[in-house]
């Protein structure tokens, strides 16, 4: 009877039971793991409040203060392996991530803390799988015209990237997220400028987007791509390769005629 009693009683209990809370961390745990993980990785350069750390030459920080830049550009910066920096330099250079998502997710959730700034964006704001056929290809139409207009001067129109003034450079588009690219755009990264919503809307961003996500399903109609950099590389490769081979051939012709074997043999 004792044995019945308390497997009754237990029944009742986690039927009737309030539901276990969720295990997922609040809004305030998550600031508060940040916090920690910012105090030990990023304090050195950013300062232990994101204010910033100035150097000894006037108008130059060691880390740029973190104050309203947003979740976006932690999401960015950290989830592109861009941040923590291995060393100073011109720029950063993308690299394995060292930290894990929900190490970011909290980064990016104190940084958000410090100043209003851009929010993480979800995958409904640059996805077009919910366009029919017709309206992705007008998306992509309008990102094209977008992307000539304001892009190919850093990037090439074909997103390779390319030099930049003071050693830096303007990274490769191929193969990158659609979620960085969005990032970048509204937090303007490095040499980057920024396209707000008043610059360009979301939709136009999003068009972006799947302007860039169609040159991955391009073919190269020309066999080689070369780089996709467009008309120099294309015409070094002329003159060094085509015109060179051919100056080449007719050298290897002229050194191995009857003529000239003949005046070999008389000399």
């Amino acid at each position: 009877m004792l044995l019945l009693g308390l497997l009754i009683s237990g029944s009742l209990y986690t039927a009737f039971s309030p539901a276990q809370a969720d295990s997922q961390p609040s809004e305030t745990e998550k600031v508060a793991q940040g916090k920690e993980l910012f105090l030990a990785s990023c304090s050195f350069c950013h300062g232990k409040n994101g204010e910033g750390v100035p150097t000894v030459r006037p108008g130059y920080q060691l880390g740029p203060s973190l104050v309203g830049v947003g979740a976006a550009a932690v999401d960015f910066q950290v989830g592109t392996g861009r941040m923590p920096l291995v060393q100073q330099g011109q720029q950063a250079e993308r690299k394995p991530p060292v930290f894990n998502d929900e190490e970011i997710s909290a980064l990016a959730a104190y940084v958000a803390s410090l100043g209003p700034g851009p929010a993480i964006p979800n995958a409904a704001d640059y996805s077009i799988d919910d366009l029919s056929d017709e309206q992705r290809q007008e998306a992509i139409s309008r990102g094209g015209q977008i992307f000539l207009t304001n892009c190919t001067a850093c990037h090439n129109f074909q997103g390779a990237g390319g030099a930049m003034p003071r050693g830096g450079y303007a990274p490769t588009l191929r193969g990158v997220e659609p979620k960085y690219v969005w990032e970048a755009m509204i937090t303007g990264p490095q040499q980057m400028p920024n396209f707000s919503n008043g610059n360009l809307s979301p939709d136009q961003k999003r068009d972006v987007i799947a302007y860039l996500g169609s040159l991955e399903d391009t073919p190269e109609y020309a066999g080689f791509s070369l780089g996709g950099l467009g008309p120099v590389s294309e015409g070094l490769f002329a003159w060094v390769i085509g015109i060179g081979g051919l100056v080449g051939a007719a050298v290897w012709i002229a050194s191995h005629t009857t003529r000239s074997k003949k005046s070999k043999v008389n000399a």
